[in-house]
C-alpha cells in the first residue's frame, strides 16, 4: 500500500518541484542579469538548456520536426524563448523578482485572445469576467510601488508577460503531433539560434562576469529551464489537467517567498493584494476553459476525405438490397397454416 501511495504521489511531487524551480528563476535572474547583461544571460541560459534538452532528446529517441511545422516552431522559439528571456531579464534589472512573477502570472489573459484569433476558440462570459479581474490585478501591481509606478521597466515585464501568453497557444498544433519534450526542445533550439546574433552586444560583459552570475545562469539553464520542462512533461502526462494547472497558481507566492529569503525583497501590501486579484482572475479563466468542450485547432479541423464517405454509402446500398431480398423472401414464403 505504501509503494502504491508513493507511485501515485510521484507526478504531484514532480509538479511541486517544477513550481519551486520556476519560482526560483525570478530571483536568480536578479542575480545573473546585472553581471552577464540582458543578452548575455538570455543566450547563456538558452544555450545551457538547449544542450541539456538535446542530450535528453537523444536518450528519449526524439524525432526530428517536419518541414511543414518549422513555421510554428520558429514562432514558439521567438515568443516563448528569445523574446520572453530578453524582455524578462531586461525588466528585472529594476523590477523586484516577486513583482515580476505576479505580472507574468497574468499570461493566460493573452493566451485566451490568441486562441480566439488563431483557433476560433469560443470565449465565454466567465472568461471575459476573469480576464477583466486579472487585468485589474495587473494594473494594481504595476501602480502599487511608488518607485516603479511610472518606470518603463514595469512595462517591459508586462511585454514579457504578453509574449509568454502568445507562446502557450502556439504550441497547440505542435502538441497534436509531437511530445512535450520534443516541442520544448525544438523551441529552445530555435530561441537559442535567434539570440546568437545579439551576443556581440554583451560579449565584453559576459567575459568580465564573475563566478556568481555564471553560476546563476547555469542554474537557470539546467534546472528551471531544462529539468523544469522534463519534469513538467512527466507530471502533466500523469495528472488530471485540473491539478496540474492549479499547481501553476503557486508560482507567484513561492517566488515572493524565495525572493524574500534569497534577496531580502518583500513586496508592498498593495502588490500582494494585486497578486491575489490576478490569481483569482486566472483561476476563473481556467475553470471556464475546462468546462468548455475541447476543440482541435482550426488548421487541424479538416473535412473527411471522400474515400471515407464511400464505404458508408456502399454499406447503405447493401443494407437496402438486403432489405429488398428479405421482403421478397417473405412474400414467396407459404402462409402459415
Amino acid at each position: 500500500m505504501t509503494v502504491n501511495l508513493l507511485k501515485f504521489n510521484r507526478p504531484l511531487a514532480a509538479g511541486l518541484v517544477v513550481v519551486l524551480l520556476w519560482s526560483s528563476a525570478f530571483p536568480a535572474i536578479r542575480v545573473a542579469a546585472p553581471g552577464l547583461g540582458v543578452v548575455g544571460l538570455s543566450f547563456a541560459r538558452l544555450l545551457i538548456a538547449t544542450l541539456a534538452l538535446l542530450l535528453v532528446a537523444v536518450l528519449a529517441k526524439a524525432r526530428l520536426p517536419r518541414a511543414r511545422d518549422l513555421g510554428w516552431i520558429t514562432a514558439c522559439g521567438f515568443f516563448g524563448m528569445a523574446a520572453y528571456q530578453l524582455l524578462l531579464n531586461w525588466g528585472e534589472l529594476h523590477v523586484p523578482a516577486g513583482t515580476a512573477s505576479i505580472i507574468v502570472a497574468a499570461a493566460p489573459l493573452v493566451s485566451v485572445g490568441v486562441a480566439r484569433v488563431l483557433f476560433a476558440e469560443r470565449i465565454s462570459p466567465a472568461t471575459i469576467l476573469g480576464s477583466a479581474i486579472a487585468l485589474g490585478g495587473v494594473a494594481f501591481v504595476c501602480l502599487a510601488r511608488a518607485g516603479v509606478s511610472l518606470s518603463a521597466s514595469v512595462w517591459i515585464v508586462v511585454a514579457a508577460m504578453v509574449v509568454q501568453g502568445i507562446y502557450h497557444p502556439l504550441q497547440r498544433p505542435l502538441l497534436q503531433r509531437y511530445t512535450s519534450l520534443e516541442v520544448a526542445c525544438y523551441a529552445m533550439v530555435a530561441g537559442t539560434v535567434m539570440t546568437l546574433p545579439l551576443v556581440p552586444f554583451d560579449l565584453g560583459t559576459m567575459l568580465g562576469a564573475g563566478a556568481g552570475p555564471w553560476l546563476a545562469a547555469a542554474y537557470l539553464g539546467l534546472l528551471p529551464s531544462a529539468l523544469g520542462f522534463v519534469l513538467w512533461a512527466y507530471a502533466v502526462a500523469r495528472m488530471p489537467v485540473a491539478i496540474s494547472t492549479s499547481l501553476l497558481y503557486l508560482v507567484p507566492p513561492v517566488a515572493v517567498l524565495i525572493s524574500w529569503l534569497w534577496l531580502g525583497e518583500l513586496p508592498v501590501p498593495a502588490e500582494l493584494l494585486g497578486g491575489v486579484v490576478v490569481i483569482l482572475g486566472v483561476l476563473i479563466i481556467a475553470r471556464a476553459r475546462k468546462r468548455a468542450p475541447e476543440r482541435p485547432p482550426r488548421e487541424l479541423r479538416t473535412r473527411a476525405p471522400a474515400s471515407r464517405a464511400r464505404p458508408a454509402a456502399a454499406a447503405t446500398g447493401w443494407t437496402r438490397c438486403s432489405r429488398r431480398r428479405r421482403s421478397r423472401s417473405r412474400s414467396t414464403r407459404p402462409a402459415p397454416r
